[in-house]
C-alpha cells in the first residue's frame, strides 16, 4: 500500500515506511526535472543514492538519466534451485566454500586468468560495443563476481529445498560504459546551460546520436550483466557438485536486473522506466529480494503494482556499510553474523 505522496514537479508517490530527510530531498529534487511527465516511485527499500535515490522507479517518455541508471549497469540478483536437501547442503556448505574462493574470481578489477570457452563464446555472439576501451578485460571478467556487497550463497528455503543465491553486475566492463555516457550527458548539459542542481542529473535527450550510442551500450552491458549471474551459477553449481561426489539437478532458476532502463507501456504510454534499486514486478513476473546479511531472502512471484510494475529490490539500509563499521565494533559483528549464518547456510563474500 502507497504509504504517501509528496513534492513538486510531477511529485514523487512513497511506499517507503521509513524515509529521512536526505533521501526525501533527492527525490523531490529529481521530480522536479522537466523531462518527467509521470510522478517517481519510491520502494519500500529507498535510500540515498549517488546521481538518484537507491529504491526509485523514473519514468521519462523521450530522455534517459545515465547516473540514475548507475555505474553498474544491469546489476542484479540470481537463484538456482538444486535437487538437494538443505541439511545435506548444510553439510557440504564449508567444503562448497572453500572450493568457490578458489576457483570463482572476487574482488575490485578481478577477473579470470586462464581461458573460459563459455565467455569467449558469449563475446563473439555479442561484439562490444566500439566504445569499450578493453573488450579482453571484459572477458576475462565474464562470469567473475565484483567486490562491495556482490556475495553468492547457499540458503535453504522453508520446505528444507537448496538456492544458490547471488547478487553481481556488468563488472568493469559496465562501469566504464555508464561513467563514459554519464560525462557526456554532464558535459552536453554545461555547454546548454541547463540549469541543474545536480549534474549528476543530466539527461540524454532521445533522437539525438548520444541517446542512441547509450541505449546501444546499455543494452550491451545488461545483456554482459544476465550472461556475467548465469556463468556465476554455472560455476557455484559446478562446485556443489564436486563437494557433493555427484551431478545436482537443476529445479529452477530466476535472474533479474535492478539497476536498469527499458522500455515499457504504463498507463497507456510508452515511458522509459529506470529502475535504480528495484526490479521489474508485472503480473507473473518472478524477483529475487535479497535480506540483510544472514537473514531471510525472498524468492517472488508478481501479482503487479502501482508502481510501473516495480517493487524493492533488498532490504534497504539505515547506515551505508561505512558508517555501519564506523558504528559497530567488527570484533562482536562478525561473531554475531556468524553464528546466525551457521544455521541457515554459507556465504562467499566478494571482499
Amino acid at each position: 500500500m502507497m504509504i504517501e505522496e509528496f513534492g513538486g514537479g510531477v511529485g514523487v508517490r512513497s511506499w517507503a515506511s521509513i524515509l529521512d530527510d536526505k533521501t526525501r530531498e533527492q527525490a523531490e529534487k529529481t521530480a522536479l526535472l522537466p523531462i518527467l511527465t509521470e510522478p517517481i516511485a519510491l520502494m519500500a527499500d529507498a535510500h540515498l543514492g549517488y546521481g538518484a535515490t537507491i529504491g526509485s522507479v523514473i519514468p521519462t517518455e523521450s530522455a534517459v538519466i545515465p547516473s540514475a541508471v548507475g555505474v553498474d549497469i544491469g546489476c542484479g540478483m540470481a537463484a538456482r534451485k538444486v535437487d538437494l536437501a538443505g541439511t545435506t547442503a548444510l553439510e557440504l556448505a564449508e567444503s562448497w566454500v572453500h572450493n568457490c574462493e578458489a576457483s570463482i574470481p572476487a574482488g575490485m578489477g578481478k577477473g579470470r586468468t586462464e581461458f573460459s570457452a563459455a565467455a569467449k563464446e558469449w563475446m563473439s555472439a555479442h561484439t562490444p560495443p566500439a566504445t569499450l576501451a578493453n573488450p579482453q578485460r571484459a572477458e576475462a571478467q565474464l562470469g567473475s563476481l565484483g567486490s562491495g556487497n556482490h556475495f553468492i550463497e547457499l540458503a535453504i528455503d522453508e520446505h528444507d529445498g537448496t538456492w544458490i543465491l547471488l547478487h553481481s553486475g556488468s563488472r568493469g566492463p559496465g562501469n566504464q560504459l555508464a561513467t563514459l555516457h554519464t560525462k557526456v550527458a554532464i558535459d552536453l548539459h554545461e555547454r546548454l546551460g541547463t540549469a541543474l542542481e545536480d549534474p549528476e542529473l543530466s539527461w540524454l535527450q532521445s533522437n539525438t546520436p548520444e541517446f542512441d550510442a547509450y541505449i546501444d551500450d546499455l543494452r550491451w552491458a545488461q545483456a554482459f550483466a544476465l550472461e556475467n549471474r548465469r556463468l556465476l551459477l554455472d560455476a557455484a553449481h559446478h562446485q556443489l557438485n564436486e563437494a557433493n561426489g555427484k551431478t545436482v539437478r537443476t529445479l529452477e532458476e530466476v535472474n533479474c536486473h535492478h539497476n536498469y532502463t527499458e522500455l515499457e507501456e504504463h498507463h497507456g504510454k510508452w515511458l522509459w522506466v529506470t529502475r535504480k534499486g528495484a526490479i521489474r514486478a508485472g503480473v507473473g513476473d518472478r524477483g529475487l529480494i535479497p535480506g540483510a546479511m544472514g537473514q531471510k531472502s525472498f524468492v517472488v512471484r508478481a501479482s503487479g503494482t502501482r508502481s510501473y510494475a516495480s517493487c524493492s529490490h533488498g532490504a534497504g539500509r539505515v547506515l551505508s556499510r561505512t558508517k555501519a563499521e564506523d558504528a559497530v565494533s567488527r570484533g562482536p559483528r562478525v561473531a554475531d553474523v556468524g553464528e546466525v549464518v551457521a544455521g541457515v547456510g554459507c556465504q562467499v563474500a566478494s571482499g
